[in-house]
């Protein structure tokens, strides 16, 4: 999980940042504004400041924001002159938007804020359709409006270009102000009040945001078209309410409440992906009629409110059907307001020391928690505070005012501070000596007038048996009790023990040159004092039940002997230390062997035996599960080799047989993803080729994990692989997310007896990818299908392999969240319309996607037993063809094309529900914030490239489309430094980078593209080049080997393009191994020999390799450089319905050709 952070403001009007993995808050880098309230969302916070104006804070990317401005040049045959601008009078204008009903010259569109600025001036889109046009970008029809074509024909009477240009937001990490009315001749609204939500909408499309606000006159409004790229909005909304408002909250979802002056609170119904705005109002009276609703705040499924005698409550029976809920139920404690978060983790200020507490205890089955629990943490710049005060805290001195000029001190020792329980608690007041700064007799009204400072946290309070006055300090032998105030400038009290200098230091220093200022002037805390929090939001603060916050511990400074010895030894010191006692042990351990190196050894031979008892599936009659005894035998010979085999003992008409494997022979161990048992499939040669592994399941998963570890560890004994895989290993995915890595042969590819790849060898890492990438170099990259990165950390094992199946470090917890689709199906009838009821023929009206499987909402379970639900059912409306505003798609029958609107030949719809579930592993990856990936390319191992210092090249694909190098991979640093945004006019949807820094990219739209110019010392190029797609085809993927490109394009079809790019090595020259991986499903993988890889997943055994193929200009085969193998892709079986795959092969020049394939 990425690091959020949770906001919050003072009562000072500053606003602070607390990141999940920190321990500090950071004050706002724009320190200038002063604000009553923020409120956060995931990549940015909406505040008020103390002008009344709203202002919002976009959080820096690496990826900037992006929006395209398009304008389009219409024009109209003229049998005299040919194509001008004078068009008849009922035509659209010269230059207008795509609708042509809006007048767009390109000098009248303007930045909508100073917050933008323009990116590039204007050029012609030369783009149509995936296919590029001819010179000038013109698209040709018969009329306006028409269907657009690119090649101009006899009756092309009109025609148009598109003018694009892109403006960038620049208003990162900095409060942009938002104009309160688009009229400035009308007074602003001055707002009160406002709350951001709405980015998890049932069916909202991702990167909206609906934000609310109230105004000083108790007036509710609602920003329009707030957005990822329009992060500003466009305006404001006045919405009717039946009463004056006073403070508002809104969910992720789509909860929104809002409370009353008189103290009832307001909830919006009709809420939806459609009507984000939603359409009336409900009352929900408060718990008391004797105390209102003074504040409230929303989650997902919850609803927390104060009333006006500070009164904590809790909303049950809260949802998405039922926002107004059930009933009050009161809670412990008395607060000033609280906040609910992602996953409705709840905050609190409570009303007696303005101190922060975090609700413990909440969880998906128990919302409302169990305790509240103080947040201690310390303030960013207590640490400079801390270093300072320790610094003299080590010298023996704290300074007062006639120090300061006297340039003597005095040194009270350790022993002079008192107790936790001596000191004050919150509700204790503080002498005024420990307040009050020298120099600055007002300092201590900077907290505010009726606010009382304090040096404890309140978790912490004493009772008041346990109170006792502050003991008075010492002073030197200089000053009298009178003459010396103290210092606010340590974080711990000096102890009480008679005054006296410190051994080896004067017994007087001069402030000159520590430069030590009065801590007033700049702090309005003193540095044991908690801040005073005004306000906290944590709409952008993502905490889970397995997250370790570092909030609720103060960090308190060593003291000076222990300060004075950590930093007398230093790293280098350490590691030597440690290396000499490790040459001590080695040396002692090899004295004691050398006399026992005569004795015959004692065992000459081992068995080890495992027995046990599991369920096994029967592929003949009956096939069904039966319970079987297995025992796994492990042998150990005179060598020390080791092998292995698993008998399995089972009962047929009362007859007791067996069947045995050898576990040298098992190729894969593979978890069955199975709904109802926990079932593992192996894998042998054999087997493989008649599709029957064996099936055992266990009665319980840590049955399951121990079996499957213990045989995966005996596998790879018996074939001698150990430890983490190596740099030229294969990666690769299954259809189910589960890793597999191999370690390739000698004679894997030997020209004369080549290594079928059904006897390959693949053992589990931990994990649950997507997508993954690897080179030579041990660089390795996967992508989950929730679009998070992660980079690998050097380990093996993780998840179910545990103990010696596993490495003990670089092991980490990896989560992922995936979508189960179920279809909605119906067909029409003259008299009802669209039913449920469909012909006998028909599919099940409630189905999988190829309709044979009925799926219906309470049957649907999530894929295995490791998952579970993390949402509701909902409409899916990103489906390929698009749909209506209700999810449906038409067509003339099941099966069909499918498109998004209705004509008069659609007799039947469908629409796709999805629903997310979550899996919580474990595995050697680290994740790579905050960009979400959609594809990942690692340049295998380059010509002349050597050393660890050498960059390794990576580019990537988000999810947004957008194209991204990224910056300082290496094998010492596989996850890089930072993102360099690469600019496109069209967002991508994937890419791949060749051996010599080729780089080919797939938009979305399936043309292909070229990435020109790239190189170690220009890792983004210069632009790119639009390549001609194969005719008729619209590619979805591509990879670049050294002299030919792979592509696949929307049905399945496999293109090839021989010599791409700029000029290639010669012949002659080799380089190194290619380690990359085969992630995808239904993908194609090549090496640097252009080397071609198609094939199904792992758990089904199959992976063809594509025929040998003769380079152009080159004598030899297309084999593989000198050195370790180099790997590509294990893809996919061809999804049903689609015929035989084929390979285009594209000669010299750039054309396609098509070839047969194995698949």
């Amino acid at each position: 999980m990425p690091d959020s952070v949770l906001w919050a403001v003072d009562l000072f009007g500053r606003v602070y940042t607390l990141s999940t993995a920190g321990q500090y808050w950071e004050l706002c880098k724009d320190t200038q504004l002063e604000f009553k309230r923020v409120s956060a969302a995931t990549q940015c916070c909406w505040g008020i400041a103390c002008d009344n104006q709203v202002y919002v804070y976009v959080c820096a990317s690496d990826v900037p924001i992006r929006r395209r401005e398009e304008a389009y040049e219409n024009q109209r045959w003229n049998p005299v002159g040919g194509f001008c601008e004078k068009l008849l009078p009922s035509d659209r204008w010269p230059w207008s938007d795509v609708s042509g009903l809006q007048h767009r010259p390109l000098d009248g569109v303007a930045l909508p804020s100073l917050h933008w600025e323009w990116e590039s001036d204007w050029y012609v889109d030369e783009n149509f359709g995936g296919e590029p046009t001819e010179k000038g970008g013109w698209t040709y029809a018969i009329d306006f409006p028409a269907t657009y074509t690119r090649d101009k024909k006899w009756n092309s009477c009109v025609r148009r270009r598109r003018w694009i240009r892109y403006r960038r937001y620049k208003s990162r990490d900095s409060w942009a102000k938002i104009p309160s009315k688009d009229d400035p001749k009308q007074l602003p609204d001055p707002f009160n009040d406002l709350s951001v939500g709405g980015w998890e909408i049932t069916d909202e499309p991702v990167g909206r945001l609906s934000v609310w606000a109230v105004s000083l006159q108790g007036k509710v409004w609602y920003r329009e078209d707030v957005s990822h790229p329009n992060p500003e909005g466009s305006s404001w909304s006045l919405m009717d309410t039946p009463a004056e408002a006073a403070q508002i909250s809104c969910g992720p979802h789509d909860l929104l409440w809002v409370t009353l002056w008189e103290g009832q609170a307001l909830v919006r119904e009709g809420i939806s992906r459609n009507n984000p705005k939603g359409s009336s109002w409900s009352v929900v009276e408060p718990p008391t009629s004797e105390n209102g609703i003074m504040h409230v705040s929303v989650g997902v499924a919850v609803v927390w409110a104060i009333t006006k005698d500070r009164k904590v409550w809790f909303r049950r029976g809260v949802n998405s059907h039922n926002p107004c809920g059930t009933s009050w139920i009161e809670m412990v404690g008395e607060m000033t307001m609280v906040n609910v978060g992602l996953n409705d983790q709840v905050w609190g200020i409570s009303c007696d020391d303005r101190a922060m507490y975090f609700r413990q205890g909440v969880t998906p089955s128990e919302l409302s928690g169990k305790t509240w629990k103080a947040i201690v943490a310390g303030r960013e710049s207590d640490r400079s505070h801390s270093g300072s005060s320790l610094s003299l805290l080590s010298a023996g001195c704290f300074f007062g005012d006639e120090v300061r000029g006297s340039g003597e001190s005095c040194a009270p020792s350790d022993t002079d501070a008192s107790s936790d329980a001596e000191r004050p608690g919150p509700d204790q007041p503080v002498p005024a000596e420990s307040l009050d700064c020298p120099g600055d007799p007002k300092g201590s009204s900077a907290s505010g007038p009726g606010t009382s400072r304090t040096t404890e946290h309140p978790a912490e309070v004493a009772s008041p048996a346990t109170q006792t006055p502050r003991p008075e300090p010492r002073p030197g032998p200089a000053s009298t009790p009178a003459e010396v105030p103290w210092t606010n400038i340590d974080l711990k009290e000096p102890k009480k023990t008679p005054s006296h200098p410190v051994a080896g230091l004067p017994e007087t220093t001069g402030l000159s040159s520590l430069e030590v200022l009065p801590l007033g002037l700049e702090e309005p805390y003193g540095a044991d004092d908690h801040p005073l929090w005004a306000w906290v939001s944590g709409g952008g603060c993502a905490v889970e039940a397995h997250s370790v916050l570092k909030w609720f511990s103060v960090q308190l400074g060593l003291s000076p002997s222990v300060q004075t010895l950590s930093l007398s030894i230093t790293p280098a010191q350490t590691a030597a230390w440690r290396k000499q006692i490790f040459q001590q042990l080695t040396e002692r351990t090899k004295r004691e062997l050398e006399n026992f190196r005569h004795y015959e050894q004692a065992v000459e031979q081992s068995v080890w035996v495992k027995t046990g008892t599991l369920q096994w599936w029967c592929n003949w009659k009956p096939h069904k599960w039966v319970d079987v005894r297995v025992a796994l035998e492990q042998f150990t010979g005179h060598d020390g080799a080791r092998d292995s085999i698993l008998f399995i003992y089972y009962v047929v008409h009362e007859e007791k047989k067996y069947i045995h494997v050898f576990l040298n022979e098992v190729t894969a161990l593979v978890p069955v993803l199975n709904e109802a048992k926990h079932s593992f499939a192996l894998y042998t040669p054999e087997r493989t080729r008649q599709r029957w592994p064996v099936r055992l399941a266990a009665a319980t998963e840590q049955d399951m994990n121990d079996w499957l570890a213990l045989l995966s560890l005996s596998c790879c004994e018996s074939r001698k692989v150990h430890g983490r895989p190596s740099p030229q290993a294969i990666w690769s995915i299954t259809c189910k997310g589960d890793i597999f890595v191999s370690e390739p042969s000698p004679d894997l590819e030997d020209p004369a007896h080549p290594l079928p790849c059904d006897q390959m060898f693949w053992r589990q890492v931990g994990g649950h990818l997507r997508v993954v990438e690897a080179n030579s170099r041990g660089v390795v990259w996967g992508i989950g299908y929730d679009h998070t990165a992660w980079v690998y950390t050097g380990g093996y094992g993780g998840g179910c392999f545990q103990g010696l199946a596993s490495s003990s470090s670089n092991i980490y917890t990896q989560s992922d969240v995936k979508s189960v689709y179920i279809y909605e199906n119906q067909r029409w009838n003259p008299v009802t319309g669209y039913t449920s009821r469909g012909l006998p023929t028909d599919r099940y009206m409630w189905s999988d996607a190829t309709g044979l499987q009925e799926c219906t909402k309470a049957s649907t379970k999530p894929p295995s037993l490791q998952w579970s639900w993390v949402s509701d059912w909902s409409i899916d409306f990103s489906v390929p063809g698009g749909t209506d505003q209700e999810g449906w798609q038409y067509a003339s029958d099941f099966p069909a094309s499918y498109h998004g609107y209705k004509t008069m030949k659609d007799f039947v719809r469908r629409r796709c529900w999805a629903r997310k579930c979550k899996l919580v592993t474990s595995g050697p990856w680290l994740e790579v914030a905050p960009i979400a990936l959609g594809d990942v390319s690692i340049i295998p191992e380059s010509p002349g490239a050597s050393g660890n210092g050498h960059s390794v090249a990576l580019w990537a694909v988000s999810d947004k489309g957008d194209v991204l190098c990224r910056l300082g991979v290496s094998e010492l640093n596989p996850a890089g430094s930072s993102w360099l945004h690469v600019g496109t006019d069209q967002p991508f949807a994937s890419i791949s980078i060749g051996a010599c820094y080729q780089v080919w990219a797939v938009a979305r739209d399936g043309s292909a593209f070229y990435r020109g110019s790239v190189s170690p010392s220009q890792p983004a190029g210069d632009c790119w080049y639009h390549i001609p797609s194969p005719p008729k085809q619209r590619l979805k993927q591509v990879s670049v080997g050294q002299t030919a490109v792979y592509a696949l394009d929307e049905n399945g079809l496999g293109h090839r393009q021989q010599s791409p790019g700029e000029p290639q090595p010669e012949p002659g020259n080799r380089v190194s191994s290619h380690g990359r991986a085969a992630p995808r499903t239904q993908g194609a993988g090549l090496g640097l020999r252009h080397r071609g890889w198609l094939g199904s997943h792992l758990h089904q055994g199959q992976c063809h390799q594509g025929p040998q193929e003769r380079v152009p200009g080159d004598s030899r085969r297309a084999e593989r450089g000198a050195g370790s193998p180099q790997w590509a892709r294990a893809g996919g079986r061809r999804p049903a319905g689609v015929a035989r795959p084929h390979l285009l092969l594209r000669p010299p020049p750039l054309t396609w050709k098509r070839e047969w394939c194995p698949v």
